[in-house]
């Protein structure tokens, strides 16, 4: 039998694999995949490739992940969700909404947050409510 034990640790791995994929991907600080290949395109070395294909398939596990494990209407609700959260933040004055440096961090937050959450559901799903999903196959070889 496999053991899937699932807690905060394994929460937070997800998160932090999570913030790493989205802010190397691109952040607002100019140190991203994104500018990096910016500043040489259209010459195109090794070193740019591997890491394309490397943030490409973190993009597909998580999004894939997320996709299944949350569905459309899940993602649509989640970032409706963390939505509603900025725009209290915003009415609190935590936040400036028209700092648009800011609000893409925060943005890139949410992602970060609902990657994670999508990539963990089907344990979350599990310890909420003892529901197994298909995916989950017990091996008593």
């Amino acid at each position: 039998m496999i053991t899937q034990s699932f807690n905060w640790t394994s929460f937070g791995l997800r998160l932090l694999f999570a913030f790493v994929l989205v802010f190397a991907s691109f952040n607002p600080s100019g140190y991203s995949y994104f500018h990096w290949a910016k500043h040489i395109f259209p010459s195109i070395n090794p070193y740019i490739a591997l890491c394309g294909v490397l943030l490409t398939i973190g993009w597909a596990i998580y999004l894939n992940a997320t996709l299944r494990s949350l569905g459309f209407i899940g993602v649509v609700l989640a970032l409706l969700f963390m939505a509603c959260l900025v725009w209290i933040f915003v009415d609190l004055g935590w936040f400036n909404w028209q700092n648009m440096n800011g609000m893409a961090w925060v943005g890139l937050i949410i992602i970060s947050v609902i990657l994670a959450v999508g990539i963990s559901w089907s344990h979350i799903r599990r310890r909420m409510t003892g529901q197994v999903d298909t995916d989950d196959i017990d091996d008593k070889h």
